[in-house]
């Protein structure tokens, strides 16, 4: 007998049409975004401001400390949520891909 993962609903939503969808930078606390702690934690930074993910996780995203993981690189997310005792209670994040890197400017 199999037993399913446990599904994440934040990553897995559709956006509230009623609720102000926001690009944030999202990153390890930690590692990328000087948050206090003592394991690597999804964080979102919102204007000048960090917080923690209540509704998400790193491991949602893959392995956090490859190449491009969070703890080696912060990336953009659409999100809905709103902060609650200094955590982001998220209700959804989507993960936007990154921006190519151009490999060689165009002579004109």
């Amino acid at each position: 007998m199999s037993v399913p993962a446990q599904i994440n609903k934040a990553t897995h939503a559709k956006p509230d049409p009623n609720k102000k969808v926001q690009v944030v930078e999202a990153s390890c606390g930690k590692c990328k975004l000087g948050l206090p702690g003592k394991s690597c934690q999804l964080a979102v930074r919102i204007g000048e401001n960090a917080y923690y993910v209540d509704g998400a996780s790193i491991d949602d995203f893959g392995d956090a400390h490859a190449h491009d993981g969070f703890c080696n690189s912060i990336r953009k997310a659409e999100v809905q949520g709103e902060v609650v005792n200094d955590q982001f209670k998220v209700t959804y994040f989507k993960l936007l891909p990154e921006a190519k890197k151009s490999k060689e400017k165009k002579n004109n």
